[in-house]
């Protein structure tokens, strides 16, 4: 009941505020018509002067006088009607407008509003049971608790992993460097702080996030997944495709049947692939790369000579393709078969041209690999 009392103050103060103004007696104005009036009086002055002078007939001075009476007694009709409309309505509309607003208002709230609910400010909410708080209450009571003990590297461990999945990973990377600083290096913290830094950089695994996720192998060795994807994830985005369809093959391998890692590591495995250039003729299919996620360390290892010796055949019917000489180059250094690298790079100048702009691009190519000039 009070706060109704209460609403209905509010309302009425704020109506007579708007109503007492329009209730007033309008102050006298000039209206724009006035100063057409001035100028036909002005007219009718110099008709006379012209009559006068004699530049006019007596005739002619009595029809211009006519015509200008006419426009004059139309602009005056004309503004006293105007001005009487607007004096009787304005008031009439700014007195529904101001009472409708207020009772439309109370209508609607009365039909769906809650005035009878307790107030709830944050504070209240935050000290009542964990378990009764919504997830952003949760966090405003974990960030609460840091504020107060920046120390905590219990709480900043708890917090990290949850502004991740709030999709906060700026917040994310600070909790998960602090945790690390104050309870120390592990996988799991190390996996954490390489994730939030890959969503950080907008999906790109960089040279910091990179490291994080090698020391997590190193903190818990090869049972982590997440680190292993991430990791091969990078190989793909720096063109070393050999080494990624290596390291996905060989955790696929890894992977439990039931794994929920398995779909999205067979399709990274999969476009890894497409990027190498495979399948090709003599080369695996795609039934063969799932079966080599069966396969042990040297049956793999077997299997990636047989895709680069694949791709080196088809190089010899087919050459004239410089993508794969690079991609020939790049697998043989990458497997340390330095000789085979540069007899690839050799036999690439031969069939593109030394001089030729595709070949110099193979040839600059190769520097970055660390192969000697080829003449």
């Amino acid at each position: 009941m009070v706060f109704w009392l209460f609403l209905a103050l509010l309302t009425i103060a704020a109506s007579l505020a708007v109503l007492l103004p329009l209730a007033r007696r309008p102050q006298t104005h000039v209206p724009a018509s006035a100063h057409d009036l001035e100028v036909y009086r002005d007219q009718l002055a110099e008709i006379e002067r012209d009559r006068q002078r004699g530049l006019i007939g007596e005739s002619e001075a009595e029809e211009a006088r006519a015509e200008i009476g006419r426009r004059m007694i139309k602009l005056e009709a004309a503004g006293t009607e105007g001005s009487a409309r607007a004096s009787r309505f304005l008031p009439i509309v700014a007195a529904g407008a101001v009472l409708g607003v207020p009772l439309l208002s109370w209508g609607v709230y009365a039909t769906i509003g809650s005035p009878d609910l307790p107030a709830q400010p944050l504070a209240q909410r935050l000290e009542k049971d964990p378990r009764d708080n919504t997830l952003d209450e949760l966090v405003a009571r974990a960030e609460g608790h840091i504020r107060a003990n920046p120390e905590d590297g219990r709480g900043w461990n708890v917090l990290a992993p949850i502004y991740l999945r709030l999709n906060r990973p700026e917040d994310a990377v600070i909790a998960y460097r602090n945790a690390i600083r104050l309870l120390g290096s592990d996988a799991a913290r190390e996996t954490g702080l390489g994730e939030a830094l890959f969503a950080e950089a907008g999906g790109i695994v960089t040279k910091e996030s990179a490291e994080a996720f090698r020391r997590a192998l190193e903190a818990g060795g090869n049972d982590n997944p997440k680190a292993r994807f991430y990791l091969a994830t990078a190989q793909a985005q720096e063109g070393r495709l050999e080494e990624a369809v290596a390291g996905l093959t060989a955790l696929m391998g890894d992977l439990p049947q039931a794994s929920p890692w398995r779909g999205v590591v067979g399709q990274a495995l999969a476009r890894a692939q497409a990027e190498l250039g495979a399948p090709v003729a003599g080369g695996p299919s795609s039934d063969d790369v799932a079966a080599a996620a069966q396969m042990n360390a040297e049956d793999r290892a077997a299997m990636i000579e047989t895709m680069v010796a694949s791709l080196d055949e088809r190089l010899r019917d087919n050459p004239a393709d410089a993508d794969g000489w690079r991609r020939l180059v790049r697998s043989y250094s990458v497997l340390g078969r330095k000789d085979d690298a540069r007899q690839a790079l050799e036999r690439g100048l031969k069939a593109l041209g030394a001089d030729s702009e595709a070949g110099q691009e193979l040839r600059d190519f190769a520097g970055t690999l660390g192969l000697g000039a080829v003449e």
